[in-house]
Protein backbone atom coordinates (compact mmCIF):
# COMPACT_ATOMS: atom_id res chain seq x y z
CA UNK A 1 0.00 0.00 0.00
CA UNK A 2 1.48 3.53 -0.92
CA UNK A 3 2.02 5.45 1.55
CA UNK A 4 0.44 9.17 1.40
CA UNK A 5 2.51 12.06 0.42
CA UNK A 6 3.05 13.57 4.22
CA UNK A 7 4.33 10.28 5.41
CA UNK A 8 6.40 9.75 2.61
CA UNK A 9 7.83 13.13 3.31
CA UNK A 10 9.02 12.26 6.93
CA UNK A 11 10.44 9.38 5.70
CA UNK A 12 12.74 10.68 3.20
CA UNK A 13 13.46 13.67 5.30
CA UNK A 14 14.29 11.73 8.31
CA UNK A 15 16.83 9.24 5.93
CA UNK A 16 18.10 12.40 4.59
CA UNK A 17 18.67 13.65 8.56
CA UNK A 18 20.22 10.04 9.90
CA UNK A 19 24.05 11.35 9.06
CA UNK A 20 23.85 14.00 11.61
CA UNK A 21 21.91 11.85 14.09
CA UNK A 22 24.85 11.37 16.01
CA UNK A 23 25.39 15.09 15.98
CA UNK A 24 22.19 15.88 17.61
CA UNK A 25 22.12 13.42 20.35
CA UNK A 26 25.64 14.40 21.49
CA UNK A 27 24.12 18.48 21.68
CA UNK A 28 20.87 17.44 23.32
CA UNK A 29 23.44 15.57 25.86
CA UNK A 30 25.18 18.85 26.50
CA UNK A 31 21.97 20.56 27.62
CA UNK A 32 21.09 16.93 29.75
CA UNK A 33 18.29 15.80 27.43
CA UNK A 34 20.18 12.72 26.65
CA UNK A 35 22.24 10.07 28.43
CA UNK A 36 25.73 10.45 27.37
CA UNK A 37 25.99 6.63 28.10
CA UNK A 38 23.68 5.51 26.37
CA UNK A 39 23.25 7.29 22.84
CA UNK A 40 23.51 4.34 21.06
CA UNK A 41 20.24 3.17 22.40
CA UNK A 42 18.83 6.14 20.55
CA UNK A 43 20.20 4.71 17.37
CA UNK A 44 18.58 1.53 17.88
CA UNK A 45 21.63 -0.39 18.95
CA UNK A 46 20.56 -2.23 21.62
CA UNK A 47 22.55 -2.17 25.44
CA UNK A 48 21.01 -5.30 26.29
CA UNK A 49 20.53 -8.96 25.57
CA UNK A 50 17.03 -10.24 23.71
CA UNK A 51 15.62 -12.49 26.18
CA UNK A 52 14.26 -15.66 25.04
CA UNK A 53 10.98 -15.83 24.54
CA UNK A 54 7.64 -14.21 23.85
CA UNK A 55 8.60 -10.24 23.93
CA UNK A 56 5.87 -7.32 24.27
CA UNK A 57 7.13 -3.80 23.74
CA UNK A 58 5.83 -0.67 25.39
CA UNK A 59 6.49 2.74 24.68
CA UNK A 60 5.47 5.68 26.70
CA UNK A 61 7.01 9.17 25.57
CA UNK A 62 8.02 10.15 29.18
CA UNK A 63 7.36 9.48 32.96
CA UNK A 64 3.68 9.93 33.13
CA UNK A 65 3.05 7.46 30.36
CA UNK A 66 5.70 5.20 31.24
CA UNK A 67 4.43 5.10 34.96
CA UNK A 68 0.83 4.66 34.14
CA UNK A 69 1.85 1.52 32.20
CA UNK A 70 3.48 0.08 35.16
CA UNK A 71 0.27 -1.96 36.48
CA UNK A 72 -0.20 -3.44 33.19
CA UNK A 73 3.85 -4.38 32.82
CA UNK A 74 3.30 -6.39 35.75
CA UNK A 75 0.36 -7.97 34.80
CA UNK A 76 1.66 -8.85 31.04
CA UNK A 77 5.04 -10.05 32.89
CA UNK A 78 3.38 -12.95 33.84
CA UNK A 79 2.76 -14.44 30.36
CA UNK A 80 5.92 -12.61 28.62
CA UNK A 81 8.86 -10.62 29.07
CA UNK A 82 8.78 -7.09 28.29
CA UNK A 83 10.89 -4.19 27.14
CA UNK A 84 9.70 -0.76 28.11
CA UNK A 85 11.35 2.26 25.85
CA UNK A 86 10.81 6.29 26.73
CA UNK A 87 12.41 9.27 25.58
CA UNK A 88 13.76 11.32 28.30
CA UNK A 89 16.23 11.01 30.40
CA UNK A 90 14.12 11.10 33.56
CA UNK A 91 11.91 8.79 32.81
CA UNK A 92 14.80 6.28 32.22
CA UNK A 93 16.09 6.67 35.56
CA UNK A 94 12.47 6.29 37.09
CA UNK A 95 11.97 2.97 35.22
CA UNK A 96 15.41 2.02 36.57
CA UNK A 97 14.01 2.26 39.99
CA UNK A 98 10.59 0.84 39.37
CA UNK A 99 10.25 -1.82 36.98
CA UNK A 100 9.00 -4.73 38.54
CA UNK A 101 11.96 -7.67 39.69
CA UNK A 102 11.42 -11.05 37.53
CA UNK A 103 8.91 -12.27 37.14
CA UNK A 104 10.04 -16.54 36.59
CA UNK A 105 11.48 -16.80 33.29
CA UNK A 106 9.78 -13.14 32.82
CA UNK A 107 11.62 -9.62 32.99
CA UNK A 108 11.26 -6.43 32.59
CA UNK A 109 13.72 -4.08 30.56
CA UNK A 110 14.24 -0.91 29.74
CA UNK A 111 15.75 1.13 26.79
CA UNK A 112 15.58 4.39 25.16
CA UNK A 113 13.41 4.71 21.95
CA UNK A 114 15.60 4.92 19.17
CA UNK A 115 15.05 8.28 17.06
CA UNK A 116 12.55 8.38 14.30
CA UNK A 117 15.08 7.75 11.28
CA UNK A 118 14.88 4.80 9.13
CA UNK A 119 18.15 3.62 9.90
CA UNK A 120 17.84 3.63 13.83
CA UNK A 121 13.91 1.50 13.53
CA UNK A 122 15.68 -1.15 11.25
CA UNK A 123 18.15 -1.64 13.90
CA UNK A 124 15.98 -1.71 16.61
CA UNK A 125 13.25 -4.16 15.33
CA UNK A 126 16.08 -6.11 14.19
CA UNK A 127 17.41 -6.58 17.18
CA UNK A 128 14.62 -6.81 19.52
CA UNK A 129 11.99 -8.77 17.30
CA UNK A 130 8.81 -7.91 19.62
CA UNK A 131 5.64 -9.85 19.26
CA UNK A 132 3.74 -7.08 19.91
CA UNK A 133 3.82 -3.24 20.44
CA UNK A 134 1.59 -1.25 22.79
CA UNK A 135 1.93 2.60 22.61
CA UNK A 136 0.98 4.20 25.69
CA UNK A 137 -1.40 7.06 24.92
CA UNK A 138 -0.16 9.00 21.84
CA UNK A 139 3.11 9.69 21.49
CA UNK A 140 3.42 8.31 17.51
CA UNK A 141 6.13 7.96 15.47
CA UNK A 142 5.30 7.33 11.82
CA UNK A 143 8.75 5.41 10.91
CA UNK A 144 8.79 3.50 14.06
CA UNK A 145 4.84 2.46 13.85
CA UNK A 146 4.98 1.46 10.24
CA UNK A 147 8.13 -0.25 10.29
CA UNK A 148 7.01 -2.74 13.05
CA UNK A 149 3.62 -3.21 11.23
CA UNK A 150 5.53 -4.11 7.99
CA UNK A 151 7.19 -6.85 10.26
CA UNK A 152 3.68 -8.68 11.40
CA UNK A 153 4.17 -6.73 14.70
CA UNK A 154 0.67 -6.94 15.95
CA UNK A 155 -0.19 -2.66 17.43
CA UNK A 156 -2.28 -1.67 19.97
CA UNK A 157 -2.45 2.21 21.47
CA UNK A 158 -3.17 1.72 24.62
CA UNK A 159 -4.55 4.29 27.64
CA UNK A 160 -5.31 6.75 24.47
CA UNK A 161 -6.14 9.92 24.28
CA UNK A 162 -6.96 12.70 22.34
CA UNK A 163 -8.28 16.68 23.09
CA UNK A 164 -10.29 18.36 20.68
CA UNK A 165 -7.71 20.77 19.69
CA UNK A 166 -5.53 18.06 18.34
CA UNK A 167 -7.86 16.16 16.98
CA UNK A 168 -8.84 18.90 15.14
CA UNK A 169 -4.65 19.66 14.38
CA UNK A 170 -4.62 16.09 12.91
CA UNK A 171 -7.13 16.39 10.77
CA UNK A 172 -5.27 18.34 8.58
CA UNK A 173 -3.20 15.35 7.55
CA UNK A 174 -6.35 13.39 7.49
CA UNK A 175 -4.51 10.95 5.29
CA UNK A 176 -1.60 10.54 7.10
CA UNK A 177 -3.21 10.38 10.41
CA UNK A 178 -5.83 7.71 8.91
CA UNK A 179 -3.33 5.60 7.73
CA UNK A 180 -0.97 5.82 11.16
CA UNK A 181 -3.71 4.56 12.83
CA UNK A 182 -4.58 1.92 10.52
CA UNK A 183 -1.62 0.64 11.82
CA UNK A 184 -3.09 -0.34 15.28
CA UNK A 185 -4.80 -3.84 15.53
CA UNK A 186 -7.07 -1.98 18.02
CA UNK A 187 -7.29 1.43 19.68
CA UNK A 188 -7.95 1.31 23.92
CA UNK A 189 -9.01 4.61 24.41
CA UNK A 190 -9.78 6.22 28.21
CA UNK A 191 -13.16 7.51 27.53
CA UNK A 192 -15.88 8.14 25.11
CA UNK A 193 -15.25 11.31 23.33
CA UNK A 194 -11.69 10.56 22.82
CA UNK A 195 -12.63 7.12 21.21
CA UNK A 196 -15.08 8.97 18.43
CA UNK A 197 -12.18 11.28 17.72
CA UNK A 198 -9.69 8.17 17.16
CA UNK A 199 -13.26 6.71 14.98
CA UNK A 200 -13.17 9.94 12.78
CA UNK A 201 -9.55 9.98 12.37
CA UNK A 202 -9.59 6.45 10.77
CA UNK A 203 -8.87 4.10 13.68
CA UNK A 204 -10.16 0.73 13.75
CA UNK A 205 -11.04 -1.60 16.71
CA UNK A 206 -11.73 1.04 19.01
CA UNK A 207 -13.05 0.28 22.64
CA UNK A 208 -13.14 2.37 25.69
CA UNK A 209 -11.46 0.86 28.82
CA UNK A 210 -10.56 3.70 31.47
CA UNK A 211 -7.80 5.10 32.26
CA UNK A 212 -4.69 2.93 33.57
CA UNK A 213 -3.28 5.99 35.71
CA UNK A 214 -6.22 4.95 37.76
CA UNK A 215 -4.82 1.22 38.18
CA UNK A 216 -1.45 2.92 39.40
CA UNK A 217 0.52 2.12 42.74
CA UNK A 218 0.86 5.19 44.97
CA UNK A 219 3.40 6.86 44.16
CA UNK A 220 6.75 5.90 46.41
CA UNK A 221 7.89 8.11 49.46
CA UNK A 222 11.03 8.25 51.12
CA UNK A 223 9.75 7.48 54.98
CA UNK A 224 12.83 9.31 56.48
CA UNK A 225 12.70 12.62 54.24
CA UNK A 226 8.84 12.28 54.92
CA UNK A 227 9.62 12.51 59.03
CA UNK A 228 12.18 15.10 58.50
CA UNK A 229 10.30 17.59 56.42
CA UNK A 230 7.36 16.78 58.84
CA UNK A 231 9.98 17.98 61.78
CA UNK A 232 11.16 20.87 60.17
CA UNK A 233 7.86 22.14 59.42
CA UNK A 234 5.85 21.02 62.97
CA UNK A 235 2.48 22.37 63.16
CA UNK A 236 2.79 25.13 60.57
CA UNK A 237 -0.39 25.21 57.77
CA UNK A 238 1.02 23.78 53.98
CA UNK A 239 -0.59 25.45 50.96
CA UNK A 240 1.09 22.58 48.58
CA UNK A 241 1.00 23.86 44.66
CA UNK A 242 1.93 20.23 42.59
CA UNK A 243 3.89 20.65 39.08
CA UNK A 244 2.87 24.55 38.43
CA UNK A 245 3.88 26.10 34.92
CA UNK A 246 5.36 29.68 34.32
CA UNK A 247 1.50 31.70 34.48
CA UNK A 248 -0.01 29.56 37.86
CA UNK A 249 3.47 30.35 40.29
CA UNK A 250 2.60 34.27 39.72
CA UNK A 251 -0.85 33.01 40.55
CA UNK A 252 0.02 31.02 43.35
CA UNK A 253 2.48 33.99 45.27
CA UNK A 254 -0.44 36.27 45.68
CA UNK A 255 -2.70 33.54 47.14
CA UNK A 256 -0.20 33.18 49.43
CA UNK A 257 -0.12 37.00 50.76
CA UNK A 258 -4.07 36.46 50.88
CA UNK A 259 -3.51 33.54 53.15
CA UNK A 260 -0.74 35.17 55.14
CA UNK A 261 -3.04 38.28 56.59
CA UNK A 262 -5.23 34.91 57.81
CA UNK A 263 -2.37 32.58 58.75
CA UNK A 264 0.57 34.35 59.66
CA UNK A 265 2.55 31.41 59.43
CA UNK A 266 1.45 29.55 56.41
CA UNK A 267 4.25 27.94 54.49
CA UNK A 268 3.81 28.10 51.19
CA UNK A 269 5.41 24.62 48.73
CA UNK A 270 6.12 25.21 45.28
CA UNK A 271 7.20 21.72 43.38
CA UNK A 272 7.50 22.88 39.95
CA UNK A 273 6.90 20.36 36.90
CA UNK A 274 10.18 21.27 35.79
CA UNK A 275 12.46 21.82 38.33
CA UNK A 276 14.94 24.01 36.06
CA UNK A 277 12.97 26.72 36.42
CA UNK A 278 13.37 26.65 39.94
CA UNK A 279 15.66 29.91 39.99
CA UNK A 280 13.16 32.29 38.08
CA UNK A 281 10.48 31.42 41.02
CA UNK A 282 13.24 31.72 43.28
CA UNK A 283 12.89 35.63 41.79
CA UNK A 284 9.30 35.68 41.28
CA UNK A 285 9.07 35.42 45.25
CA UNK A 286 11.13 38.79 45.99
CA UNK A 287 11.46 39.66 49.53
CA UNK A 288 9.72 36.47 50.34
CA UNK A 289 11.71 34.36 52.33
CA UNK A 290 12.76 31.62 50.35
CA UNK A 291 14.37 28.42 50.37
CA UNK A 292 14.82 25.52 47.99
CA UNK A 293 15.39 22.06 48.30
CA UNK A 294 17.93 20.91 45.52
CA UNK A 295 20.50 23.04 47.60
CA UNK A 296 20.21 21.36 50.78
CA UNK A 297 18.49 24.09 52.49
CA UNK A 298 16.44 23.29 55.66
CA UNK A 299 12.71 25.11 56.47
CA UNK A 300 12.84 27.06 59.58
CA UNK A 301 10.09 28.89 61.34
CA UNK A 302 10.58 32.21 58.86
CA UNK A 303 10.75 30.07 55.54
CA UNK A 304 7.03 31.70 53.76
CA UNK A 305 7.90 29.75 50.41
CA UNK A 306 9.94 26.09 50.44
CA UNK A 307 10.61 25.35 46.03
CA UNK A 308 10.76 21.67 46.01
CA UNK A 309 13.06 21.55 42.75
CA UNK A 310 13.99 17.74 43.04
CA UNK A 311 12.87 14.69 40.93
CA UNK A 312 10.99 12.02 41.61
CA UNK A 313 9.61 13.14 45.44
CA UNK A 314 5.80 14.17 44.58
CA UNK A 315 4.79 11.30 46.70
CA UNK A 316 6.57 12.58 49.72
CA UNK A 317 4.63 15.73 49.47
CA UNK A 318 1.27 14.40 48.57
CA UNK A 319 1.59 12.85 51.98
CA UNK A 320 2.85 16.04 53.79
CA UNK A 321 -1.00 17.80 53.57
CA UNK A 322 -4.47 16.53 53.37
CA UNK A 323 -5.10 18.99 49.65
CA UNK A 324 -2.77 20.70 46.89
CA UNK A 325 -2.88 23.22 44.14
CA UNK A 326 -2.52 20.87 41.03
CA UNK A 327 -0.80 22.29 38.10
CA UNK A 328 -1.39 22.74 34.33
CA UNK A 329 -4.81 23.66 34.98
CA UNK A 330 -4.70 27.44 35.53
CA UNK A 331 -2.65 27.16 31.95
CA UNK A 332 -3.94 25.57 28.85
CA UNK A 333 -2.36 22.81 29.24
CA UNK A 334 -4.76 20.56 30.36
CA UNK A 335 -3.68 19.28 33.71
CA UNK A 336 -1.55 16.80 35.13
CA UNK A 337 -2.82 13.49 36.65
CA UNK A 338 -5.26 14.56 39.60
CA UNK A 339 -5.09 10.44 40.47
CA UNK A 340 -1.69 10.45 41.82
CA UNK A 341 -2.42 12.99 44.98
CA UNK A 342 -6.15 11.57 45.17
CA UNK A 343 -5.09 8.36 45.85
CA UNK A 344 -3.03 9.22 48.47
CA UNK A 345 -6.02 10.96 50.58
CA UNK A 346 -4.76 14.54 49.25
CA UNK A 347 -7.67 16.32 48.26
CA UNK A 348 -7.24 18.74 44.86
CA UNK A 349 -7.73 22.59 43.92
CA UNK A 350 -7.70 22.97 39.96
CA UNK A 351 -8.08 25.67 37.18
CA UNK A 352 -10.46 24.83 34.26
CA UNK A 353 -8.24 23.57 31.89
CA UNK A 354 -8.82 19.91 32.92
CA UNK A 355 -8.38 18.36 29.06
CA UNK A 356 -5.82 15.99 29.82
CA UNK A 357 -8.74 13.69 32.17
CA UNK A 358 -11.90 15.27 31.90
CA UNK A 359 -13.62 12.28 33.87
CA UNK A 360 -10.86 11.60 36.06
CA UNK A 361 -10.89 15.34 36.98
CA UNK A 362 -14.57 15.20 37.65
CA UNK A 363 -14.95 12.00 39.22
CA UNK A 364 -12.57 13.37 41.83
CA UNK A 365 -13.87 17.41 42.37
CA UNK A 366 -17.49 15.88 42.52
CA UNK A 367 -16.37 13.48 45.40
CA UNK A 368 -15.00 16.18 47.27
CA UNK A 369 -17.86 18.86 46.11
CA UNK A 370 -15.48 21.09 45.58
CA UNK A 371 -12.14 22.44 44.13
CA UNK A 372 -12.65 24.55 40.98
CA UNK A 373 -10.47 27.74 41.18
CA UNK A 374 -9.70 31.01 38.73
CA UNK A 375 -7.55 33.40 40.78
CA UNK A 376 -5.42 33.94 43.42
CA UNK A 377 -8.49 34.94 45.29
CA UNK A 378 -10.38 31.15 44.67
CA UNK A 379 -7.23 29.33 45.61
CA UNK A 380 -6.81 32.00 49.24
CA UNK A 381 -10.53 31.40 49.72
CA UNK A 382 -10.55 27.54 49.06
CA UNK A 383 -7.34 26.92 51.34
CA UNK A 384 -8.33 28.96 53.78
CA UNK A 385 -11.26 26.61 54.63
CA UNK A 386 -9.54 23.66 54.25
CA UNK A 387 -6.72 24.67 56.89
CA UNK A 388 -8.51 26.21 59.24
CA UNK A 389 -10.66 23.03 59.56
CA UNK A 390 -8.85 20.12 60.32
CA UNK A 391 -12.52 17.80 59.91
CA UNK A 392 -12.75 19.02 56.65
CA UNK A 393 -9.37 18.78 55.46
CA UNK A 394 -9.61 15.05 56.38
CA UNK A 395 -13.01 14.45 55.38
CA UNK A 396 -11.96 15.79 51.66
CA UNK A 397 -8.96 13.99 51.21
CA UNK A 398 -11.12 10.42 52.30
CA UNK A 399 -13.71 12.12 49.58
CA UNK A 400 -11.14 12.57 47.01
CA UNK A 401 -9.53 9.07 47.35
CA UNK A 402 -12.88 7.58 46.70
CA UNK A 403 -13.68 9.72 43.94
CA UNK A 404 -10.24 8.29 42.26
CA UNK A 405 -11.24 4.84 43.16
CA UNK A 406 -14.40 5.08 41.29
CA UNK A 407 -12.00 4.77 38.06
CA UNK A 408 -10.06 1.63 38.54
CA UNK A 409 -10.40 -0.98 36.37
CA UNK A 410 -9.03 -0.44 33.20
CA UNK A 411 -5.60 -2.71 33.72
CA UNK A 412 -7.98 -5.92 33.42
CA UNK A 413 -9.93 -4.66 30.66
CA UNK A 414 -6.92 -3.31 28.93
CA UNK A 415 -5.39 -6.78 29.23
CA UNK A 416 -8.74 -8.69 28.48
CA UNK A 417 -8.73 -7.07 24.96
CA UNK A 418 -5.05 -7.58 24.25
CA UNK A 419 -5.31 -11.49 25.11
CA UNK A 420 -6.61 -12.23 21.82
CA UNK A 421 -3.95 -10.37 20.32
CA UNK A 422 -1.38 -11.74 21.65
CA UNK A 423 -2.68 -15.06 21.55
CA UNK A 424 -3.19 -14.41 17.99
CA UNK A 425 0.43 -13.41 17.58
CA UNK A 426 1.62 -16.45 19.43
Amino acid sequence: MSLPLGLRAWRVLTGMASPFARLLLRRRATRDKEDWTRLNERLGMAGLARPEGRLVWIHGASVGESLSALPLIKKLQEHANVLVTSGTVTSAAMMGQRLPPPNGDHVALHQFVPLDMPGAVNRFLDHWKPDAGLFVESDLWPNLILGAASRGVKLALVNARISARSAERWSWARRSMARLLSAFDMVLAQDEDGAARFRALGARNVQVVGSLKADAPPLPCDEEALAELRRQIGNRPVLLAAQTHPGEDETLLPAHDILREQLPDLLTILVPRHTARAADIEMLCGGRATKRRSTGDRISSQTAVYIADTMGELGLFYRLTRFCFLGGTLVPLGGHNVLEPAALHCAVLAGPNTASAPRAYEAVLEAQQFGLVTSSADIAREAGRILENPAMAMAAGDAAARGAATQSGAVARTAAALAAMLDARA
